[in-house]
């Protein structure tokens, strides 16, 4: 089994790649500092190649950017290459198969002297649309609830 789970800032600007068969695609690094440390020495922070393709490449680079906090939920892939000098040499890469917010504040949030816009009023005479009628909704405290614990 391999699932890779990953939280952390993104190190640069994301940029939308398509391929050349139109395959949208986006390449970036992931920096995670490690949960402990040895008493007395600094946090040390890893870094992990990361890539998103096709619907998710186009939400990360729609609702991300450098420096935001992200959560990837995906699979670990190494590939063999040769570098410049001639020498073996692997790849490692997160293949993003979900991207999660981490509850972060935004920047607008962190800015207490800007507000965010007032949710529009409702109509006079219309009531709010409710996704679930209230005859189905549930209420804490109904006597016959059956929990499991």
């Amino acid at each position: 089994m391999n699932k890779f789970f990953l939280m952390g800032r993104i190190t640069r600007d994301l940029e939308l790649k398509t391929t050349p068969n139109g395959t949208a695609v986006c390449e970036f690094c992931v920096a995670a500092d490690r949960r402990y440390q040895k008493k007395g020495e600094e946090k040390k922070t890893d870094f992990f190649n990361v890539v998103a393709w096709r619907e998710k490449a186009e939400f990360v680079t729609k609702y991300f950017g450098k420096g935001r906090m992200i959560l990837i939920e995906g699979e670990m892939q190494t590939r063999q290459y040769t570098d410049k000098n001639g020498n073996p040499a692997t790849w490692y890469e997160v293949i993003a198969e979900n991207v999660y917010f981490t509850g972060e504040k935004s920047a607008r949030q962190e800015k207490p002297d800007e507000l965010p816009p007032e949710p529009p009023a409702p109509r006079s005479g219309t009531q709010p649309e409710q996704s679930t009628p209230a005859s189905e909704q549930m209420k804490f405290g109904d006597a016959d609830d059956d929990y499991p614990f």
